[in-house]
Protein backbone atom coordinates (compact mmCIF):
# COMPACT_ATOMS: atom_id res chain seq x y z
CA UNK A 1 0.00 0.00 0.00
CA UNK A 2 2.59 2.65 0.40
CA UNK A 3 4.20 1.84 -2.55
CA UNK A 4 1.26 2.89 -3.75
CA UNK A 5 0.60 6.08 -1.97
CA UNK A 6 4.14 7.35 -2.81
CA UNK A 7 3.84 6.59 -6.66
CA UNK A 8 0.32 8.46 -6.69
CA UNK A 9 2.65 11.39 -4.61
CA UNK A 10 5.05 11.20 -7.30
CA UNK A 11 2.90 11.79 -10.21
CA UNK A 12 1.18 14.43 -8.10
CA UNK A 13 4.89 16.06 -7.86
CA UNK A 14 5.36 15.43 -11.54
CA UNK A 15 2.70 17.17 -12.69
CA UNK A 16 0.91 13.94 -14.30
CA UNK A 17 -2.03 14.24 -11.43
CA UNK A 18 -4.08 16.69 -10.27
CA UNK A 19 -3.35 17.26 -6.14
CA UNK A 20 -7.02 17.63 -6.07
CA UNK A 21 -7.52 14.41 -7.57
CA UNK A 22 -6.12 12.90 -3.99
CA UNK A 23 -10.01 12.34 -2.06
CA UNK A 24 -11.55 11.03 -4.93
CA UNK A 25 -8.58 8.13 -5.37
CA UNK A 26 -9.12 7.62 -1.71
CA UNK A 27 -12.59 7.32 -1.73
CA UNK A 28 -12.59 5.16 -4.56
CA UNK A 29 -10.79 2.45 -2.01
CA UNK A 30 -9.86 0.31 -4.94
CA UNK A 31 -5.85 0.56 -5.67
CA UNK A 32 -6.34 0.39 -9.64
CA UNK A 33 -7.53 4.05 -9.11
CA UNK A 34 -4.05 5.64 -7.67
CA UNK A 35 -1.14 6.21 -9.75
CA UNK A 36 1.96 3.71 -10.15
CA UNK A 37 3.68 1.47 -7.47
CA UNK A 38 6.86 3.11 -6.61
CA UNK A 39 9.72 0.66 -6.69
CA UNK A 40 10.77 -1.00 -3.42
CA UNK A 41 14.57 0.00 -3.80
CA UNK A 42 14.95 2.72 -1.09
CA UNK A 43 11.91 2.57 0.86
CA UNK A 44 12.54 1.48 3.98
CA UNK A 45 11.04 1.98 7.46
CA UNK A 46 13.07 4.67 9.87
CA UNK A 47 11.01 5.05 12.89
CA UNK A 48 7.60 4.94 14.54
CA UNK A 49 6.55 7.12 16.94
CA UNK A 50 3.47 6.34 19.40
Amino acid sequence: MMRKVVGTLIEVGLGELAAENIPEIINAKEQNQAGRTADACGLYLGKIEF
